[in-house]
């Protein structure tokens, strides 16, 4: 495999697939943790809320750049229905995103998280800052649904081939 194929022209390959969709998934989760941070940071909104908001800039993101460069040749060839599948295998991964924060927030759905009530990071990290650990904890885990479910649901190669 050559460096030039990492980068340029579309693909099948699944390892070019997902080494690709790390470079989107960075560039949608800085989004998504800025706006997070931001209307958390700024506004005072609670973090599962703000964690909403930048959920939907990051999905935006992803889509806007995997379409282009990841996922080029799609099962679905309507756009709108494409977008919609590949919101909801995001959602799917957002309401993990929120089973995964929540024992980090101090103002989650269900209140107070428990690890911010036992104060388990000590004083290495304000009980308030919690929830930048959940996000974190939490971008790995749902990378991993949000591309394994697209490329299977949305973008297969073994199903496409199965078809021609």
């Amino acid at each position: 495999m050559k460096i030039k194929e990492l980068f340029i022209g579309d693909t099948d390959n699944t390892f070019i697939q997902f080494f690709r969709s790390l470079f989107v998934g960075g560039i949608a989760t800085l989004a998504d943790m800025a706006v997070l941070v931001f209307f958390r940071e700024l506004f005072g909104v609670s973090e599962s809320l703000a964690a909403v908001f930048g959920f939907i800039i990051g999905l935006a993101v992803n889509y806007i750049i995997s379409t282009f460069w990841v996922f080029a040749k799609a099962k679905v060839k309507n756009r709108t229905m494409d977008f919609i599948a590949f919101g909801i295998i995001g959602v799917i991964g957002l309401g993990l995103t929120q089973l995964i924060i929540e024992p980090f927030a101090v103002q989650g759905m269900f209140g107070e998280g428990i690890l911010v009530k036992n104060a388990v990071f000590g004083s290495l990290l304000p009980t308030d800052k919690y929830y930048i650990i959940g996000k974190v904890l939490a971008v790995v885990l749902v990378y991993m649904w949000n591309f394994f479910a697209r490329k299977f649901f949305l973008y297969n190669k073994a199903e496409k081939n199965a078809q021609q």
